[in-house]
């Protein structure tokens, strides 16, 4: 993600401490109601009026995967300069009436989508929602704020590029990802983004932030009746729709491809992906479950057990699975030293055999279903957080009862299921295998990259 944490000083540890306050700890316990608005917008809303807190995530389906050709981190920069003033206000009064009515409000990128957030008191609601309205509709892009944010992203830039999780991932990216949307830097380069004018800025608002790519999420105090009426003031001016978003389905490439980006120091970053399983798959449970066993439980997984405990390769390993729109991955990533690499690799591979001819024991399923059912309601701890879990449901094209329903959709997984999902995904010789560093063992890579040349590219205003 990208764009700036909101500015609303005043929304600190006191504010926290009211939001934590406003929602049950038990998920069922959270009614969220649908909400469409005279104008026929609709909101998901968790309605509390203990404190006097509102907060409101929105997005907007499209993204950085959207960007044009010869344009990569045109969403992203939109994003950071929303707030950089609006209508009759530029970039310092904008900022000044957030700070004096304690409002946080933000912007931010994705792959897939143009998120917002909007934090506010109930008193100053009026003005939250009225100046969040001028960011969405009147948008300046002063030549000042623009240069001014550009900068920043370019900063942000070469931050990155000197760091080896990102060096791996750009790697990966451009392997599996080649000639399609995905593999495209979020940020763009130096070059794009010298390339991105005020007029493109203006017109990525006007083509992607329309009310048919829009959905939001409400949490706190505030009424089904108030916050109908409140979701055409912001949101009825919006276009109603825009160009189509072309972005093709696709599968990541390079199953079994070795990728050493070559950089000096006694450290290594591993990344290890494959093909993962989609949001609405019938076994997409059964593989978030497998997940949590193979590497995203912690000390309890067996990458950390095998990898680390036993045998200190590691000084940490998880997996995860990533859902985008339009493709899936199951990714795994570690540091370790360079003289370990060859080893690691071999167990997180033997791993991957003995999990996809054997799948997982009984205790191994209980432990990872009674650790994610548990700790579900943690995700539920403040106004703000219930609110992007809403947001992100939709996004996902899940039920408005997804909450109710998501232990026992967990709890419903048996350990047949989690064998057949693992014989299914897990290929241990389709593993993309990307080592950031100077590894000992002999890797036979397929492809070697320079980190320099990497980190070149991105900050190359000639382009490349």
């Amino acid at each position: 993600m990208s764009g700036r944490i909101g500015r609303g000083p005043f929304l600190g540890a006191a504010l926290l401490l009211l939001c934590l306050a406003v929602l049950p700890t038990r998920s069922h316990a959270i009614e969220v109601q649908r909400v469409i608005s005279p104008g026929g917008i609709e909101a998901w809303l968790v309605e509390s009026h203990r404190v006097p807190v509102i907060a409101m995530e929105f997005a907007f389906r499209g993204g950085s995967s959207v960007d044009p050709e010869g344009r990569e981190g045109l969403a992203n920069l939109a994003s950071t300069l929303l707030d950089e003033g609006a209508g009759d206000l530029d970039a310092a009064e904008f900022q000044q009436r957030l700070t004096d009515a304690a409002i946080d409000l933000s912007f931010g990128a994705r792959a897939d989508a143009f998120q917002g957030s909007l934090k506010t008191v109930t008193t100053h609601a009026d003005e939250a929602f009225g100046l969040l309205q001028l960011a969405l509709t009147a948008p300046r892009f002063d030549a000042d704020a623009v240069e001014r944010m550009r900068a920043a992203v370019l900063a942000d830039i070469q931050r990155r590029v000197a760091e080896p999780d990102w060096l791996g991932r750009r790697a990966f990216y451009d392997v599996a990802y080649e000639g399609h949307p995905y593999g495209r830097p979020l940020r763009g380069t130096a070059a794009t983004l010298a390339a991105i004018t005020a007029d493109d800025l203006r017109g990525f608002v006007a083509d992607n932030l329309v009310r048919d790519r829009l959905v939001v999420a409400v949490t706190g105090d505030i009424t089904p009746e108030a916050l109908a009426g409140i979701l055409d003031e912001v949101f009825g001016a919006l276009p109603a729709g825009g160009p189509p978003v072309a972005v093709p389905d696709t599968r990541p490439g390079a199953a079994g491809m070795t990728v050493l980006v070559e950089r000096s120091g006694a450290q290594s970053f591993m990344m290890l992906a494959q093909p993962g399983i989609g949001r609405d798959d019938p076994d997409f449970y059964a593989a978030y479950v497998l997940n949590h066993i193979l590497g995203g439980g912690g000390f309890t997984s067996r990458l950390t057990q095998q990898v680390r405990e036993e045998r200190g390769l590691t000084y940490g390993i998880f997996s995860y699975l990533a859902n985008f729109r339009h493709s899936d991955l199951m990714l795994v990533m570690s540091s370790l030293s360079n003289d370990n690499v060859g080893e690691a690799l071999a167990v997180i591979r033997a791993i991957w055999r003995d999990v996809a001819e054997n799948g997982v024991s009984e205790d191994e399923l209980a432990d990872a279903q009674t650790f994610l059912t548990g700790s579900f309601p943690l995700q539920f701890t403040s106004t703000e957080r219930i609110a992007g879990y809403l947001r992100r449901v939709q996004l996902e094209n899940l039920p408005i009862d997804h909450i109710d329903r998501r232990n026992d959709l967990v709890n419903a997984v048996t350990r047949e299921a989690v064998a057949r999902v693992a014989a299914r995904l897990l290929d241990a010789e389709a593993l993309t295998v990307v080592v950031v560093g100077d590894p000992e063992a002999d890797l036979a890579p397929d492809l070697r990259v320079p980190a320099a040349s990497l980190a070149a590219r991105e900050l190359n205003d000639g382009g490349s």
